[in-house]
């Protein structure tokens, strides 16, 4: 097993466990995309997800793989918290650019 992080992405994992999200949006381009639950969120707007999509559920992500192709890290993380049917294993596919997150697309 192959854990060993980009700083960006320990960051993104950083703040979403500790729920500090004051830089959250200077770890992704300007022009980057997120996609949760079938929901696309775009730059600014990406505060808006981290903070709505932690604030009940506040959950922590335990990376317990990662791989890479390229610029593209799919990193696979047990979730918990306090959501219907946690824990739950998610994938996090990231893209970066410049050393920051281009694309982000989660799944189950």
């Amino acid at each position: 097993m192959n854990t060993e992080l980009p700083p960006v992405i320990a960051a993104f994992f950083r703040s979403t466990n500790t729920r500090e999200f004051a830089d959250f949006l200077l770890l992704f381009t300007d022009e980057a995309h997120v996609n949760d639950e079938a929901n696309d969120y775009y730059g600014a707007q990406i505060a808006e997800w981290i903070d709505r999509a932690t604030a009940d559920a506040k959950p922590t992500a335990d990376v317990t793989d990662i791989t890479r192709g390229g610029d593209q890290f799919v990193v696979t993380a047990q979730v918990s918290g306090n959501f219907p049917g946690s824990p739950v294993q998610l994938r996090y596919y990231f893209t970066l650019k410049d050393c920051k997150i281009a694309t982000l697309l989660i799944k189950q």
